[in-house]
């Protein structure tokens, strides 16, 4: 099987991330499409981060019906911050009759050459790259390890969703039914 890994915080998971991976598992050569859930993304500081158990069960919730989409905790077994390399090569080494593909949005190009090890990881996986307002290519366009994925042209921001939350504003639509009832339930971002 051909598998997209679409690595994220997802605190919380939105809309925006599944019309994502939706789009990937039916649009594209993938077969299915795995969340990686990150514990704590090296670039990013984890004020206001959800613990990972928390983000780990609403993407769960999220997926529930969608046996094209799967959700992994691997990070959380792996020495933080987690990064995005050494998730690949673990997860090559527990799945080996699989083949991967790296999933990110064409903003994070700009920043991929400073990611750890970028060029194995599109020597071990390539990218599929989907669409973000106002990206910019910033010389991948050419790259045969990098295939960008005619998406919807998405700008739904976790960081939207969290701060509307705490001024008690509603994500209805922003955030799928499941996931908004166990925020509400759970009093996350509030």
């Amino acid at each position: 099987m051909k598998i997209g890994l679409f690595f994220g915080s997802f605190n919380p998971i939105h809309t925006g991330h599944l019309i994502i991976a939706q789009t990937m598992a039916t649009a594209t050569d993938l077969d299915r499409v795995w969340f990686i859930v990150s514990p704590q993304n090296p670039f990013k500081k984890s004020k206001n981060l959800l613990h990972e158990f928390d983000r780990l069960d609403m993407v769960e919730r999220a997926i529930a019906d969608n046996p094209l989409l799967s959700a992994s905790d691997i990070e959380f077994h792996m020495p933080k911050p987690s990064y995005t390399i050494d998730t690949i090569v673990r997860i090559q080494e527990k799945f080996p009759q699989h083949e991967f593909r790296l999933i990110i949005g064409e903003d994070n190009l700009a920043q991929f050459g400073n990611w750890k090890n970028s060029d194995k990881i599109l020597e071990y996986t390539g990218l599929y790259v989907y669409p973000r307002p106002g990206s910019k290519a910033h010389g991948y366009r050419e790259h045969p390890r990098v295939k960008f994925v005619d998406a919807p042209l998405l700008d739904i921001s976790a960081t939207y969703i969290r701060e509307s939350l705490g001024m008690g504003r509603s994500v209805r639509y922003l955030v799928p039914e499941a996931v908004e009832q166990m925020i509400r339930i759970r009093k996350f971002y509030q």
